[in-house]
């Protein structure tokens, strides 16, 4: 199957080489999405087929094979061969660039495909504003979740280019900005970039845009200002532990800084991708590691219900989004559709490690890791029950045992950083 991808912008009137009127001339089968059939809609002949790009796109491509299997373009030449007519696509911009051309190329790698772009709305809105784009870091959301944003705040990228839906808005862009602190931008908001009569560029803070309703399409550049400091560069790498709202103000419900920084590294966090924080409490894990390695994907699970406001405090205070949250009994909350570690901290267990460990051995990577820190109790048995319980788990499941770091930190108790991995 051959697709010829053309790009275009929010023009009613777009302007197209003669090469490329050619092939729209004689083209029989069309695609695109609803505002590009309205643009495109007059130079279309009337026995022409348009192909709706909505969701599912699994029933759009299924209908780009029927088109073509009952086309009179797939008549056999002389020659015996199959003449591969096109399938005309419409897109926004370059189909390269975040676009339809790279769902074509993941669906049917097999398929012909030719691209005649244009410029991107990003591309547009940087032109209108006269500002240099070769270093602006670009974020999709359209119809994405939010962590590569995430992770370009926490990055401190200087200039973000963001590609909008209708649930990721400039309004919700700014408002997320707020709730974490990533205040030193100004934002500049295009919509119906292309189009004379509704084209529109605006300048504005974040409180501003984070009250403000904007016309789709749109996209967003954020600009760092002047005054570029951020809450969390204070805190770059080993947050205060005052920094941290505590669990009833209890000193001793949270992993001290100089302990939290050798389990990460015990972790070792920079080759995984995604990490299970099972008794988060203050979250004080999740969130150091989700400052020093943005890329990560964090699960933070907890059983006390009033942890989940003090987690969402500290990740606000701190800027840490993007740590997903699940409060309930780890050993009954339902896994389905979370994605498996490939690194595992334990930072409670309630007296139920074996089972929990269990249970993070059914979803854990092949090559993954579990860490748990056990405290030595000096006046009472020379190893805890919590290590002894430990080593007995990963002699029963499989796991291999490494040698664990023993660490005396000021006049607390001896601590064990314990650590086990499934075998590849």
């Amino acid at each position: 199957m051959k697709f010829v991808i053309i790009g275009i912008s929010d023009n009613p009137n777009p302007w197209f080489p003669p090469e490329v009127m050619e092939i729209i001339k004689q083209g029989k089968v069309f695609s695109g999405g609803k505002r590009h059939h309205e643009i495109m809609a007059p130079f279309l002949s009337e026995d022409a087929e348009w192909i709706d790009i909505t969701v599912p796109l699994d029933a759009v491509f299924h209908n780009y094979q029927l088109s073509i299997a009952r086309s009179s373009y797939a008549r056999l030449l002389p020659r015996g061969r199959k003449n591969c007519q096109s399938i005309i696509v419409f897109a926004s911009g370059d189909p390269l660039f975040f676009g339809f051309a790279n769902t074509i190329r993941r669906k049917m790698p097999e398929a012909d495909i030719v691209v005649y772009p244009t410029f991107n709305s990003l591309q547009m809105l940087a032109h209108r504003l006269v500002i240099p784009y070769h270093d602006m870091r670009i974020v999709s959301l359209t119809g994405r979740p939010w962590p590569e944003f995430d992770r370009a705040l926490i990055e401190r990228a200087p200039k973000i280019g963001i590609l909008t839906d209708r649930e990721h808005t400039p309004a919700a862009i700014a408002r997320r900005m707020l709730d974490y602190g990533y205040t030193s931008y100004i934002i500049y908001i295009g919509e119906h970039l292309g189009n004379p009569e509704k084209e529109r560029i605006t300048k504005m803070t974040l409180e501003e845009a984070a009250r403000s309703t904007f016309a789709l399409p749109n996209c967003v550049i954020a600009v760092a200002n002047s005054h570029f400091s951020l809450f969390t560069s204070h805190f770059r790498y080993g947050i205060p532990d005052s920094a941290f709202t505590l669990l009833d103000g209890r000193e001793k419900m949270i992993t001290k800084m100089p302990i939290r920084l050798l389990t990460l590294q015990a972790l070792d966090l920079p080759h995984r991708h995604t990490l299970w924080d099972i008794g988060f409490c203050t979250g004080s894990i999740s969130i150091e590691a989700r400052l020093l390695f943005p890329h990560l994907h964090i699960e933070a699970y907890e059983i006390r219900p009033e942890c989940e406001a003090i987690m969402e405090e500290n990740c606000r205070r701190l800027g840490a989004p993007g740590i997903n949250i699940h409060i309930g009994d780890f050993r009954s909350v339902g896994c389905d559709g979370v994605a498996a570690p490939d690194a595992v901290f334990i930072g409670g267990h309630g007296g139920h490690l074996k089972e929990i460990m269990a249970k993070v051995r059914q979803h854990l990577a092949p090559g993954g890791c579990i860490v748990m820190n056990s405290v030595t109790v000096l006046s009472g048995r020379a190893i805890a029950d919590s290590r002894r319980l430990f080593e007995e788990a990963c002699q029963e499941l499989g796991l291999r045992l490494l040698p664990a770091t023993h660490i005396v930190l000021n006049d607390n108790n001896p601590i064990d950083i314990l650590k086990c991995e499934l075998p590849l």
